[in-house]
């Protein structure tokens, strides 16, 4: 699945220049000449990365940028402007946690790296998730072995690290091992979900 990158600009110019830069890369691209515009394509499908124009008719760019963060907290914020000022600055970065801020004429080459980056991170920030909820699921299925089990967490080994099993406990151990194999086949049989 492509990463979606949606450049919001009222100059065509600019819009046209970004999505040059942007169009080597393997992104589907949208366009919004507007911050009204630009809710409308969130509305309709989920966006990876939005750049914006600070200095837009209507919502400026610092403003539509805080409302994505609120309503669309995962989508990764950027913004173009060619009035920075520290002011706006601040104001982008403080309301609408940006991630870059660039000034026009910004470099393409620039524009392209900080998106490609943005979005290898968004991945892996993603697949930390993902290992998270793993984690904890093994977490909670080991504790509900030992509480059936109790000790089996505890793991005696011998000088040769090989791992000693208690007198008379065998019965206990295909149990269990039967319980984790029939786990592990439920869990590989159930859709996960998928993330976006």
């Amino acid at each position: 699945m492509k990463h979606k990158v949606l450049i919001v600009d009222d100059e065509q110019s600019t819009r046209k220049l970004m999505k040059e830069a942007l169009g080597m890369e393997p992104y589907e691209l949208l366009v919004a000449d507007s911050a009204e515009k630009a809710l409308e394509i969130f509305r309709k499908e989920p966006v990876d990365v939005v750049i914006s124009d600070e200095m837009m008719p209507g919502m400026p760019g610092s403003e539509f940028l805080a409302l994505v963060r609120k309503k669309y907290p995962d989508t990764i914020r950027m913004i173009l402007t060619g009035h920075a000022s520290v002011e706006g600055a601040i104001k982008a970065i403080n309301e609408g946690q940006i991630y870059h801020f660039f000034t026009k004429p910004c470099r393409i080459y620039d524009l392209a790296i900080t998106v490609r980056k943005a979005l290898q991170q968004k991945e892996l920030m993603k697949k930390s998730r993902q290992l998270l909820r793993l984690a904890q699921r093994q977490s909670t299925f080991i504790d509900e072995i030992e509480k059936k089990y109790p000790g089996i967490t505890r793991v005696k080994k011998d000088d040769r690290g090989e791992i000693l099993l208690d007198d008379g406990v065998e019965e206990d151990y295909d149990a269990l091992i039967h319980e984790i194999k029939s786990v592990l086949r439920k869990e590989t049989r159930e859709p996960r979900k998928r993330e976006y």
